[in-house]
């Protein structure tokens, strides 16, 4: 009888292990899609390059998955999400909005500040937000940390801000003197430190702690299992120096560990 019940349990066991295994992995059964978008150094379509597409090659090679990646517009990206059209995208935020239908997989952190034309006349967030005449231009879809959010929707009210699809158009109407300031993050910076812009600008840091950045899941396209496969794939990418070394391409080895921490 006891021999029995020990063929049995460990038959049980058998059965149970590759299930519990495959709980744990992303399920390829089906052709999973990513969105990436323009944004600096995360991605450009001119080269084909950016932290986030170094991202989504190594989450489709580590899991063996087939990602179909696009390239769309940011606020496309979280209605898609939202909708469960799409499965995945990279480097998001996340608010209370978004909790309801996206889930996130850490990876990196980082600040903002706001990018402020020298001859605006003013000096500091509180005297931008307090002049009338002056116009903050923003990415259609983006959010920020608590005080440029506060910013932006408080000059959105006062109709003082002006929106683009991506940072190309915001950095030429800056140039053109229609916005007086810009939110950047530091994915911005080999642009703004070309001849032009930082001639005609000031960097003004919004004091707030670094916000964490991460894959963005749907939840209505996968599951909490799922989700869970997903996040323990970028954990691995995290703890092993992955997710650090492809920053290092991009920035230096000080600055890829400080946004590689969050």
């Amino acid at each position: 009888m006891l021999s029995a019940f020990r063929f049995a349990l460990l038959s049980l066991l058998i059965l149970a292990g590759p299930g519990a295994d495959a709980a744990e992995r992303p399920d390829c059964a089906r052709p999973l899609s990513l969105a990436l978008h323009e944004h600096g150094l995360l991605y450009s379509s001119q080269t084909g390059e950016g932290i986030d597409k170094d991202l989504a090659d190594e989450l489709a090679r580590r899991s063996g998955c087939k990602l179909s990646v696009s390239v769309m517009p940011r606020a496309r990206i979280w209605q898609l999400i939202e909708a469960g059209a799409l499965d995945f995208s990279l480097s998001g935020i996340t608010n209370e909005a978004r909790d309801r239908f996206a889930a996130f997989a850490w990876y990196e952190s980082n600040k903002y500040y706001l990018l402020l034309r020298k001859d605006a006349g003013v000096k500091t967030l509180d005297e931008f937000e307090r002049n009338p005449a002056l116009t903050l231009g923003v990415i259609r879809g983006f959010r920020y940390n608590q005080i440029a959010n506060r910013l932006v929707d408080v000059l959105d009210d006062a109709r003082r801000v002006s929106f683009a699809t991506n940072l190309e158009p915001l950095y030429q109407v800056l140039l053109d003197n229609r916005v007086q300031a810009m939110i950047i993050e530091p994915f911005d910076y080999p642009t703004v430190v070309r001849g032009a812009i930082r001639a005609q600008t000031m960097i003004v840091e919004f004091d707030d702690p670094a916000v964490p950045h991460g894959l963005i899941m749907s939840k209505k396209s996968l599951s909490p299992v799922q989700q869970q496969a997903w996040r323990a794939l970028v954990d691995e990418m995290h703890a092993d120096g992955t997710v650090q070394r492809i920053f290092e391409k991009y920035f230096s080895p000080e600055l890829a560990r400080t946004l590689t921490r969050y």
